[in-house]
């Protein structure tokens, strides 16, 4: 892994404001006046923070330049000094050593943390559920989405910043997979959870691995297939040479199990509190900015990374069926009530998502929906 650059951000200036004060004071004293030095800029704020994103990913670079953004917007008072994913502790250890204070804060996929905090499942999509950005967006902004994050990172030592849009996951496979039935019997990697859960319940043996032991794990046959993240990333990280399969739903749903792949932000909760106000604002504003940003850049780069995967790489695209969607569907709504009751806050969540769901304005989901396998009502 490349040695990262420590960030110099900020550096130069108060260099040339001290040698300016000494100037001042100097010329201060020739004309009779005092010689006071006073220094108009404090020393930097500078916080460590750990992306899930490997090295040489477009979500490195994206992130790199989130790191940057934040010492230009508050002029060199607050420096971000970012690792790529596994440089301080490995992806899967983030949570705790940021809880702990080993370094200041991370960049990560909410997806990782149910078994620490369980409203997790609910702070970025699932099966079937909100499946566009902007409902995600909405829900976090509009409808108390940040404020039950914000409680949930909270009881942890943590503060939640904001949610950082990214993309649809793809099916990384190396074998065909044409129906809901293919499922059944292959051994494939999901980041746990609920998104597991759900195909588990057509049969898959799933496995539990960071991002970066998928190619390994895939290119030695340990697993037939994977999911993890989309085209653009993938693509820069070699999938399509020893996995010759997609596998994507119909267009209606190009992704079955998580759509909107959010991340977040998080900042030791003695880390933020050391930030002046101003500061803070400044960051949360770059969070903001940064998921657009993200967002947006990753979507360019997936159209090119698909005709990349197809024509220099041989990868076939593979799209299920409505039909297949529809009997994965049905296992639905009882895995979602299954982990909102796994804590009032997850449940708290879970309740204002269905009834976005069932607005008008969405119109996902029906009473007569929310039924277990067998058609049984389900209590929530």
């Amino acid at each position: 892994m490349k040695e990262k650059k420590k960030s110099q951000t900020g550096v130069s200036r108060r260099n040339f404001l001290k040698t300016s004060a000494v100037a001042g004071a100097a010329a201060a004293g020739t004309m009779g006046f005092p010689a006071v030095m006073r220094l108009s800029a404090a020393e930097a704020i500078t916080i460590k923070m750990q992306t899930a994103w490997d090295a040489g990913t477009l979500g490195y670079v994206k992130f790199q330049e989130f790191c940057k953004e934040v010492g230009e917007m508050t002029e060199g008072k607050l420096v971000v000094e970012g690792f790529p994913a596994g440089a301080i502790v490995g992806t899967f250890e983030m949570f705790d050593a940021v809880k702990a204070g080993v370094f200041d804060s991370m960049h990560c996929f909410d997806v990782y943390w149910p078994g620490k905090i369980p409203v997790a499942t609910f702070l970025s999509s699932y099966p079937f559920g909100m499946d566009r950005p902007d409902q995600w967006d909405t829900w976090y902004r509009a409808l108390g989405g940040i404020e039950i994050a914000r409680e949930a990172y909270g009881t942890h030592n943590m503060h939640y910043l904001g949610p950082i849009q990214h993309d649809d996951n793809l099916i990384h496979s190396k074998v065909p997979i044409r129906s809901f039935e293919d499922f059944k019997g292959k051994k494939i990697r999901y980041p746990g959870g609920i998104i597991a859960d759900i195909y588990r319940a057509a049969g898959v043996a799933t496995v539990l691995l960071p991002g970066g032991e998928v190619y390994p794990a895939l290119e030695k046959g340990v697993i037939d297939g994977a999911d993890y993240v989309g085209a653009a990333i993938n693509y820069n990280l070699g999938y399509g040479e020893i996995a010759k399969y997609i596998i994507m739903g119909p267009p209606s749903t190009p992704c079955l199990h998580q759509p909107v792949d959010l991340m977040s932000v998080n900042v030791n909760m003695n880390t933020w509190k050391k930030i002046p106000k101003h500061l803070q604002l400044l960051l949360e504003a770059a969070v903001y900015k940064h998921s657009y940003d993200h967002y947006t850049a990753i979507q360019k780069a997936d159209i090119e990374a698909f005709e990349k995967f197809q024509k220099v790489q041989g990868v076939e695209v593979i799209r299920l069926k409505e039909s297949d969607i529809e009997k994965f569907k049905r296992f639905a709504p009882e895995l979602w009530v299954k982990w909102a009751q796994k804590h009032p806050l997850a449940m708290k969540a879970f309740k204002s998502q269905v009834e976005f769901m069932k607005s008008v304005k969405v119109g996902y989901v029906t009473d007569k929906d929310m039924v277990d396998r067998e058609g049984k009502k389900l209590e929530f």
